[in-house]
C-alpha cells in the first residue's frame, strides 16, 4: 500500500492541497509519519510562497480518515504523535491567507480535525461519513477536536458529535447534517466540486454566530447520564471526551491542546484502548471475503420470497426492498396479518418499492423466486412443514431459515442467514451452512448478506450458531441471582442492554425454547435449574462468573470447529450482542488466542 502524501498543486494564485495515498476509495487514506513529512513539506512551500488562498482536499470519495492507529500505537511515547498533530495543523492554522477545507468523501476522526483547522469549511452533497469515531475506541480526538469543535458549534452538538454518535453503534452524520449542525459553511454538488471550494476560498467571507455555552452546566449533566445509560462507567473515555469539551469554554487552544495531549497520552496506551483496537480490527476483517468462502459464482437473485408475516418478517421485506430493489413476496396463513404487514412495509419504502412488494396465503406466489427466507416460529416442524411447501412450489430456489437455534439441516433449508433484531441496526448475519449447502448456495448467501450491507460470518449448523449459544450460557451463569444483581452485573461490563431487558425484548417463551434447546444438546452446561447456593452471590461474583461461563463456552465452540477463525467468534458478539469494543472480545479471555 502506498504512503499517503499531500500534494501541492497551483490554481491560479490559489493552492489545491490534495490528500492521496495512491490507492481506491476501498484503502482510506489515513495520516501516519510519512503523510506529516510530507505535509511538512507542503507547508513550508504554502508558508513561504505568494498565495490567495488554499483548499485542502482528498482522492476521490474519500477526505481522510484520520491517524494510523497501527503506525501510531507503535509509537513509544504516545505523546510525540500527539504533539506531531497539534504542531502541525496549528501551522495550517496559522496560514495568512484563507483556508478552506473541501470535504469530498469519508471525514473521520483526525480527517476532520484537519478540516476544523482550516478558517472554513465545504462539503458534498454526497457526503454521509463525517465524525469522531474515536471514543467508541476507548481514546478522544486528539488532535484538537474536543476543543476546536465546541468553539464552532457549542457544547450541546460537540457533544452529540464526540462523545453520544460514537455510543450510538458509531452513529455518523451526512453532509446536510454537517451544514446545519455548523461544522460545514457550505454544501455543494459533488459536480465541479473543488472548483466552486477554491472560488469560495478565494472570496472567503464567513459569518458565524458565537456559540452558545449558557447551558453549558444542563448539557454536560444530561450527557452524562446518557452515557451511564449506555456504559455505566466500564470505560473512561467518554467522561473524559465530555469533560474537555466542557473545558474548552474558558480554556485557550494551547491550554485546551495541553489538556488534550495529557488525557490522549494515558488513554491511548490503557488496557481499554488495546482492546478496542483489536476489537476493531475484527470487525473490519468481517468485511472481507473470507479464506473459507468456496470459489463458486453466486446466483443472480431477481425475486425473494418471506414466510410469514411477523414482526421480523416485516423488516427483513423491508430490507430487502430496499437494499436488492427486486420483487418481495410475503406469504403467511392469515390474510389479515399480511395486510397489516404489507402496510407496514409499505409506509418505509418509495413508491416504486412499495408496488413490487405483496403477499398473500397461496404458495403459489413464490414461483419464480430465486430465493425463499423463512421467519416463522421457532418450531422445528413448523419450520420443516413451511419449508416443503416452499420447495414444491419453487424446487430450484434456494430455501434459507432464519432460525436462532434449530438444526438447519434437520428443518430441510439450504442455508441459515440468521438476522438480528432491529435488521436494520443490526450488522450481523451468521450465515450457516449444512453438508448438503452447496458452493453456489453458500456463495448465493454470502453475496446477498453484502448486498444487504450487512456483517456476515460463516458458521456451522450447530445449535444456537454462536451468538446464542453465549448469550444463552451467559444467561445460565445468572440462573439463582436477584433480579437486580443480575443486571447491575452484566450491566458493569458495559453491555448495551440489562439482561431482564433482553429476555423481555426476545419473549421469555423464545428465551425458554432456545434454553431448552441448549439443554437438549449440552445439559451439564445448559442446565434449565439454577444450582444451589446460586443466590448467595454478591453482583461482582455474578459478573465472573457470566464472564468464565462465556469463555468456557469459547472453548467448546473452537473445539468444535463451529468457526473456521477464533476471532470470527469476537465479531459475532461484537455485532450481534453489543458487546463492547473496550472489553476485547471473549476469545482471548478463554485462552485461544487469535493470530
Amino acid at each position: 500500500m502506498a504512503d499517503t502524501v499531500f500534494k501541492l498543486n497551483r490554481a491560479g494564485s490559489a493552492a489545491l492541497v490534495t490528500i492521496d495515498n495512491g490507492e481506491d476509495h476501498r484503502v482510506p487514506t489515513t495520516l501516519g509519519r510519512s503523510a506529516f513529512e510530507s505535509a511538512v513539506a507542503v507547508l513550508e512551500e504554502l508558508e513561504r510562497g505568494e498565495w490567495s488562498a488554499a483548499v485542502f482536499t482528498g482522492k476521490p470519495f474519500v477526505f481522510c480518515v484520520g491517524a494510523d492507529i497501527d503506525e501510531f500505537g507503535r509509537i513509544d511515547d504516545p505523546r510525540d504523535g500527539i504533539r506531531a498533530g497539534h504542531a502541525l495543523f496549528a501551522r495550517i492554522r496559522a496560514l495568512p491567507f484563507p483556508t478552506v477545507a473541501a470535504i469530498n468523501g469519508a471525514c473521520l476522526g483526525g480527517g476532520l480535525e484537519l478540516a476544523l483547522h482550516c478558517h472554513a469549511r465545504t462539503i458534498a452533497s454526497n457526503v454521509r461519513h463525517v465524525g469522531f469515531p474515536e471514543v467508541a475506541l476507548s481514546i478522544i480526538p486528539g488532535w484538537g477536536g474536543t476543543q476546536l469543535l465546541p468553539k464552532l458549534v457549542g457544547p450541546e452538538a460537540a457533544a452529540r458529535v464526540i462523545v453520544l454518535n460514537p455510543l450510538r453503534q458509531n452513529t455518523l452524520i451526512t453532509a446536510p447534517e454537517a451544514v446545519e449542525l455548523g461544522i460545514a459553511d457550505r454544501l455543494l454538488e459533488p459536480v465541479e466540486f473543488v472548483d466552486e471550494s477554491l472560488a469560495f476560498a478565494e472570496s472567503l467571507a464567513v459569518e458565524r454566530e458565537a456559540p452558545d455555552w449558557s447551558a453549558l452546566e444542563d448539557v454536560v449533566r444530561k450527557t452524562r447520564a446518557r452515557v451511564d445509560d449506555a456504559v455505566h462507567g466500564a470505560t473512561r473515555a467518554p467522561y473524559v471526551a465530555l469533560d474537555l469539551i466542557a473545558g474548552a469554554r474558558d480554556w485557550t487552544i494551547e491550554e485546551g491542546y495541553a489538556a488534550e495531549e495529557d488525557a490522549m497520552a494515558e488513554l491511548l496506551v490503557s488496557a481499554q484502548a488495546r482492546a478496542a483496537a483489536y476489537s476493531f480490527t475484527v470487525v473490519e476483517r468481517r468485511a472481507k471475503r473470507p479464506p473459507n468462502l468456496p470459489d463458486a459464482k453466486p446466483r443472480t437473485v431477481q425475486k425473494v420470497g418471506i414466510v410469514g408475516a411477523g414482526l421480523m418478517a416485516a423488516q427483513l421485506a423491508t430490507l430487502f426492498l430496499r437494499r436488492l430493489e427486486v420483487p418481495v413476496v410475503l406469504r403467511d396463513l392469515d390474510q389479515a396479518r399480511v395486510d397489516e404487514a404489507l402496510a407496514a412495509i409499505r409506509e418505509q419504502v418509495t413508491p416504486f418499492l412499495g408496488s413490487i412488494v405483496d403477499g398473500g396465503t397461496d404458495w403459489t406466489s413464490f414461483e419464480g423466486c430465486d430465493l425463499i427466507l423463512e421467519a416463522v416460529y421457532e418450531d422445528l416442524d413448523v419450520k420443516r412443514d413451511v419449508l416443503a411447501q416452499a420447495r414444491a412450489v419453487a424446487p430450484d430456489a434456494i430455501l434459507a431459515t432464519n432460525t436462532s437455534s434449530l438444526s438447519v439441516e434437520g428443518m430441510g433449508a439450504d442455508v441459515a442467514l440468521h438476522f438480528f433484531n432491529p435488521v436494520a441496526v443490526m450488522p450481523l448475519v451468521e450465515i450457516a451452512r449444512t453438508p448438503h449447502t452447496t458452493d453456489e448456495q453458500l456463495a448465493t448467501a454470502w453475496d446477498v448478506v453484502k448486498k444487504l450491507k450487512k456483517r456476515g460470518v460463516l458458521v456451522a449448523d450447530a445449535p444456537g450458531f454462536v451468538v446464542n449459544r453465549l448469550l444463552t450460557r451467559m444467561t445460565t451463569a445468572l440462573m439463582g441471582a436477584r433480579l437486580e444483581d443480575a443486571d447491575e452485573a452484566i450491566l458493569s461490563l458495559g453491555m448495551p442492554m440489562a439482561p431482564s431487558v433482553l429476555r423481555e425484548m426476545v419473549g421469555p417463551a423464545v428465551a425458554q425454547h432456545v434454553l431448552e434447546t441448549m439443554h437438549g444438546a449440552w445439559p451439564e452446561r445448559f442446565p434449565l435449574e439454577a444450582a444451589a447456593g446460586a443466590e448467595n452471590r454478591s453482583v461482582e461474583e455474578i459478573r465472573d462468573d457470566a464472564v468464565d461461563a462465556v469463555a468456557d463456552e469459547v472453548r467448546h465452540l473452537l473445539a468444535e470447529g463451529v468457526v473456521a477463525d477464533p476471532a470470527d467468534v469476537d465479531a459475532c458478539l461484537i455485532l450481534g450482542a453489543g458487546w463492547p469494543l473496550f472489553l476485547g472480545g471473549a476469545v482471548t479471555r478463554s485462552g485461544k488466542i487469535p493470530a
